[in-house]
């Protein structure tokens, strides 16, 4: 092994790319999500889409994974995936997860916490279908999070799957949508010397969102 040139505990970055102030800053964490979702895609950040998605089994072990956000409206935050994976199956036990966004570039965080649930059947679908074939397919294939013999069965088995389901694949039954249904957000912006900008947002008891500053 290379020995490094310096500790992994001194490295340092200065960030110094913005600023978060309540006086700027959307009432509605959604309103203030789209704004940050959409300078990140300004500023072309490597998939700006990308968020880690964290759920927690019966065993209490939390485990997290990289997903892409599929949509976002008042109804929630989505995506897809195998209702079979791990992290369907701690879904299904625990409908609670967190998700979080980080824009490098941007010198940015968003996270956000809340319950989760399946989207409807017709959404699935019509999701499925607008996919490429080859994605399709591997859905098909995959008995994703479970082990498999080799690659090589992989390969083997998406062949067999395409030509058993043609053009047009039906969605399987154990694939579709979830949507996370916020009750937590927090925005948080790189600042000079580790005085970070840190916004929190949490539903009342009427509904209404308050936003809070937490202490770096």
């Amino acid at each position: 092994m290379n020995t490094p040139t310096s500790s992994i505990a001194d490295w340092r970055k200065n960030y110094e790319r913005g600023e978060l102030l309540e006086s700027h800053a959307n009432t509605d964490p959604l309103k203030q999500f789209d704004v940050w979702l959409q300078d990140a895609v300004k500023a072309q950040c490597p998939e700006p889409n990308a968020m880690t998605l964290a759920t927690v089994g019966s065993d209490l072990r939390p485990s997290t994974r990289i997903v892409l956000i599929k949509g976002y409206d008042e109804r929630g935050i989505s995506w897809f995936t195998s209702y079979g994976s791990r992290k369907g199956t701690e879904l299904a036990g625990n409908p609670f997860a967190a998700l979080q966004f980080h824009w490098v570039e941007l010198e940015r965080t968003v996270r956000i916490e809340g319950r989760v649930e399946k989207m409807s059947a017709e959404e699935s679908d019509a999701y499925f279908n607008s996919r490429p074939l080859a994605s399709r397919i591997s859905a098909i294939t995959s008995p994703q999070s479970q082990v498999v013999a080799s690659r090589q069965w992989l390969d083997d088995r998406a062949s067999v799957v395409a030509k058993e389901h043609g053009e047009n694949p039906m969605r399987p039954a154990d694939w579709g949508g979830y949507r996370l249904i916020p009750d937590r957000w927090q925005f948080w912006q790189g600042r000079r010397n580790r005085l970070h900008d840190r916004l929190a947002y949490a539903v009342d008891a009427r509904g209404q969102w308050n936003m809070e500053r937490l202490a770096p």
